[in-house]
């Protein structure tokens, strides 16, 4: 039995800065009820109840319109939780999933149908799919449009950076790769991520600094990372509050001051409207 994780800050606050219209929040995870939605034996956490009412409240705070919610490694193959309660949002949404290596292409199109948009590759927790099959996934996910979400530690993305490149359809790295910020900008993981998102097939999420920081929000020493990834390529960023931000041992951010952060990260309003909203919508599908 897992110990229960911490939950959210219950207290969102709204953020300083103007939020574009329909800003996306590209990344973040819906978990219960457990009677419904069970969770896979051997998880690394178990987290508490974080329906869509509560996931919508904090959306309307931070002025979020449209949202992509992405399969957590707690439901391993079951991802009814997200397109189930993805839907209840009442908002546009888009879905990253978590399948069997011989799923049926129905199957894929009628996940396809509810939102599904891309296929996720958890390296950092225990359970996930394995880099064994990135090339089989993604020649069958560049037949329908959809991407591979890839969460990675540094030594992966150092191992697997070669092969990222070849890959026949777009990638997406979670959490920028999960660096350490003590290793500095010239840390081989940081160096291949910058290289993979130069090459124009990669997308990388502005995500998860509250995990990766030694210090407190808004965590300085991500900030020179943030500088080589908007200078790098401002047109394949994206952002997201990671909410409720599960498995984690600090103090839960808020996630006010987690849209704050970007403000900080992207002074440049033009800038801030692609992350927000532009790029979501090219790679996730959205209508205008």
């Amino acid at each position: 039995m897992t110990e229960l994780c911490q939950g959210p800050d219950p207290h969102v606050r709204k953020p300083r800065m103007a939020v574009p219209k329909n800003t996306t929040d590209t990344h973040f995870h819906l978990f219960g009820p457990a009677s419904r939605y069970s969770y896979a034996d051997g998880r690394e956490y178990t987290p508490p109840d974080a329906p869509a009412a509560d996931a919508r409240a904090m959306f309307d705070t931070l002025g979020v319109q449209r949202c992509v919610v992405i399969q957590p490694s707690v439901y391993g193959l079951d991802n009814r939780c997200q397109l189930e309660q993805g839907a209840a949002l009442g908002i546009p949404f888009r879905a990253v999933v978590v399948t069997e290596r011989n799923v049926p292409d129905a199957e894929l199109a009628r996940m396809h149908d509810l939102g599904a948009r891309g296929m996720r590759f958890i390296l950092a927790h225990a359970g996930g799919l394995t880099p064994d099959d990135l090339e089989y996934y993604a020649d069958r996910l560049k037949e329908i449009g959809w991407h591979i979400q890839l969460m990675v530690r540094p030594q992966h993305l150092v191992e697997l950076e070669s092969r990222l490149a070849k890959l026949s359809c777009t990638i997406v790295i979670d959490h920028m790769a999960m660096v350490k910020p003590e290793d500095g900008v010239a840390q081989p993981a940081f160096q291949g991520l910058l290289r993979l998102l130069r090459n124009g097939g990669c997308w990388v999420k502005m995500t998860g600094a509250y995990r990766l920081s030694q210090q407190p929000p808004l965590y300085p020493d991500m900030k020179p990372f943030a500088a080589e990834l908007v200078k790098t390529k401002v047109d394949r960023l994206i952002w997201g509050t990671d909410w409720p931000n599960v498995h984690f041992k600090g103090p839960a951010p808020n996630a006010g001051d987690l849209l704050d952060l970007l403000g900080e990260w992207v002074p440049d309003a033009a800038a801030r409207q692609r992350i927000l909203v532009d790029n979501p919508a090219a790679l996730y599908g959205f209508d205008d």
